[in-house]
């Protein structure tokens, strides 16, 4: 085993014993809710989405102290939804389930409609389930290519004034040049509500590097799966969207099936559905589980044999995750590199817009962030 391997190996499963310490201080949490116009002309931006999920996510990861991630996705301007609902769907409310909400975004499809902005912030306001601890961040990310001012019965000004003044900011991604006529709409959306303002250019919305990594990182990621052990009522589903957002992943990008790697070596990626992560962080205990509960193969075992079992998962997952983590600090490199090779840009990409809003914000709440 080689020297980083086993350094990477002995972190992480301290990180499992500290998180078992730590289990009594409730983290704080980032509520972050994802609005994007699915009308006709946004296929690029679902597409910059559905593979930049990830990396997203793995920036958030480094924000210390770290959060809990709760992630909810609507959708608007899309004929498939209803006329009586503005042309909105939420796909999921605000959830740790990271699976789910790739899921759904994978699901979507572009749809030619009316673009009410003032709607789907009205939807994020009202439909969705915020926390209200006081030390939470409240964000909404909207973005769209289209008049801001569409709605003809909700005023986008109103929503976010109301927004804002319940801790909620929103950010605001234009989908087009910011010197356009459409864009001062776009900018008092964010400015509103505190938040921050970004045009792209949606059709090139993601800058990706492919790696001699990536193939190798996606069947590490694919590995991992048999160490979670679904139970309960959910168990059998979220192993199975676990393995197949993999495929999505691996399908959609080989960046977007490494970075979706280096996401399940994080602690912002959660399975309430695994009986290896919630008795380790202590929101089950083991005896508590009914048998029937339990996988088919474990449910004539002790409870000692059983934890046994588990705690075999955990250390098989821990050498995996360090392995993923080794090619990931690698990758990183490579990527690098090759980017300063290239003069490549991701100014103007959906993920680096994302990815600097919350980084704002989330520094003006006292996170600061590592490498």
């Amino acid at each position: 085993m080689s020297t980083l391997r086993t350094s990477l190996l002995a972190a992480l499963l301290a990180a499992g014993v500290s998180a078992r310490a730590d289990e009594i201080k409730e983290p704080r949490v980032i509520d972050l809710a994802i609005c994007l116009d699915t009308s006709g002309s946004m296929n690029g931006l679902l597409d910059a989405a559905r593979t930049k999920i990830w990396s997203i996510v793995n920036d958030l990861a480094l924000a210390k102290p770290l959060p809990r991630l709760r992630v909810a996705f609507l959708t608007y301007g899309n004929n498939g939804h209803t006329a009586e609902s503005g042309w909105v769907k939420v796909h999921s409310d605000l959830t740790e389930d990271l699976d789910l909400i790739s899921q759904e975004m994978f699901a979507q499809t572009t749809n030619g409609g009316d673009e009410y902005v003032g709607r789907v912030l009205q939807r994020a306001m009202e439909g969705l389930q915020w926390g209200d601890r006081k030390d939470a961040l409240r964000l909404v990310i909207v973005a769209g290519n289209e008049s801001a001012e569409q709605d003809p019965t909700v005023n986008f000004r109103d929503i976010c004034r109301k927004l804002i003044g319940k801790g909620i900011m929103v950010n605001s991604i234009y989908c087009g040049p910011a010197a356009d006529n459409l864009a001062p709409a776009w900018k008092e959306v964010a400015t509103l509500a505190d938040g921050h303002f970004a045009s792209i250019d949606q059709d090139r919305g993601t800058v990706t590097v492919s790696t001699p990594f990536d193939a190798k990182l996606a069947d590490l990621s694919a590995s991992l799966n048999r160490t979670y052990v679904p139970f309960g009522a959910e168990g059998d589903a979220g192993w199975e969207r676990q393995t197949a957002q993999d495929e999505k992943a691996r399908e959609a990008a080989p960046a977007a099936a490494a970075d979706r790697a280096a996401c399940k070596v994080g602690r912002l990626y959660q399975c309430n559905w695994c009986l290896v992560d919630v008795t380790r962080e202590g929101r089950v205990k083991l005896a508590d589980v009914k048998k029937e509960d339990l996988p088919e193969a474990l449910r004539g075992k002790s409870l000692e044999e059983i934890q046994a079992h588990l705690d075999a998962k955990y250390e098989e997952r821990c050498r995996i995750q360090a392995d993923i983590a080794g090619l990931q600090k690698e990758r990183a490199l490579f990527i690098e590199a090759e980017l300063a090779k290239t003069a490549k840009s991701d100014d103007k990409a959906f993920d680096r817009a994302v990815r600097d809003a919350i980084r704002a914000q989330a520094t003006k709440k006292g996170y600061a962030f590592g490498e």
